[in-house]
């Protein structure tokens, strides 16, 4: 992992949380117990704090980052998936923002709601608790609850804590050569 001070704020990485090699933290970042950060993330935290919580996973490729006194919050549990922007934002618990989606300044995604792949929540909107959101702009579709994407949001944070902890006893690296 790639970990940078900046402003006089370090990173802290707890020691049960995976962050991959290639990953890169910069400023007052926090990754709490058993978190997880995947390769090519970056975390940017310039102007105030990002907080990765308990549990969550930050997928490859994500980019979060904070405008000037807009903390981004990622609750416990949540995912946030492959190649998504989380730009001054409040992911709540066990939320899942699927992929390449982004959620701007201010926004506030409500605990076990699911934003799907390629949506845009815009600044300052508001997502209620355990709703199936979509499009850009994003809108709310529905209750989660009894849908098939309610599987999503009960198997991904157990998926990826299993998964950082094999990473992190398994992972090693490969001398290439002849």
């Amino acid at each position: 992992m790639q970990l940078f001070s900046f402003n006089g704020r370090s990173p802290k990485v707890d020691p049960t949380a995976f962050v991959a090699p290639t990953a890169t933290l910069i400023g007052d970042v926090t990754i709490e117990a058993g978190a997880s950060v995947w390769f090519g993330a970056i975390l940017r935290a310039d102007d105030a704090p990002i907080v990765v919580r308990e549990g969550a996973n930050v997928q490859d490729g994500s980019v979060l980052h904070v405008p000037p006194g807009v903390p981004v919050d990622v609750g416990p549990g949540a995912t946030i998936a492959h190649m998504c922007l989380i730009h001054g934002a409040n992911i709540g618990a066990e939320a899942l923002i699927g992929n390449h989606s982004t959620v701007l300044d201010g926004a506030v995604i409500g605990a076990r709601s699911l934003i799907a792949a390629g949506s845009t929540v815009l600044a300052g909107t508001k997502i209620p608790d355990g709703v199936l959101v979509t499009g850009a702009p994003a809108v709310v579709k529905g209750p989660i609850a009894g849908t098939g994407a309610e599987v999503w949001i009960n198997a991904n944070p157990p998926y990826y804590r299993n998964l950082a902890q094999r990473y992190r006893e398994g992972m090693k690296p490969v001398e290439l050569g002849g």
